[in-house]
């Protein structure tokens, strides 16, 4: 099973490297067969790392101009509470708006051309996550992790007002 996921996590270095050539953010996740929380099917979650891997891409095509950006996510812990469905084979993930928020752990190095701007670790959560208003659709299974991390992205990342001009 480690197997598995450990070429999981090499698909997603791979694909990610693949995607950086027009793209200015290279996505790695360190061991996920040991995150807290993801779905139990290998394909759900070579799915979740491929989505979140665009996810990360996408913003990063709003990063100043010879900035690049490599994210190493730690730990994942997915909104609501994974529950095995018997009868069908996704399982049902129930949202509850309790402790149950998104949580992820990540490891980042930003760079303007070749040289180190800022590095470091942040846990990203988004405790409120059911009572704020949505970005994406419904039918988008990692909406809240989406959220969060778009809003670490803009605080983190976003060019002054006054670059922008």
């Amino acid at each position: 099973m480690k197997t598995v996921f450990k070429s999981l996590a090499l698909a997603g270095v791979v694909f990610a490297a693949a995607g950086s050539a027009s793209a200015a953010v290279t996505v790695a996740f360190a061991n996920p067969d040991n995150f807290r929380d993801m779905p139990f099917s290998p394909s759900d979650r070579a799915d979740v790392l491929k989505e979140l891997t665009e996810h990360f891409e996408r913003l990063g095509k709003d990063l100043p101009p010879g900035h690049d950006l490599r994210v190493e996510v730690m730990d994942l812990d997915l909104a609501g509470e994974l529950r095995p469905n018997f009868r069908g084979h996704n399982d049902i993930r129930i949202l509850r708006g309790g402790a149950d928020w998104p949580r992820m752990e990540v490891r980042y190095t930003l760079e303007a051309n070749g040289q180190v701007v800022s590095r470091g670790e942040d846990a990203l959560s988004d405790m409120m996550y059911l009572n704020r208003s949505p970005r994406y659709a419904d039918q988008d299974n990692l909406r809240y992790e989406k959220r969060m991390i778009e809003d670490w992205f803009k605080q983190k990342f976003a060019a002054p007002k006054a670059a922008r001009r």
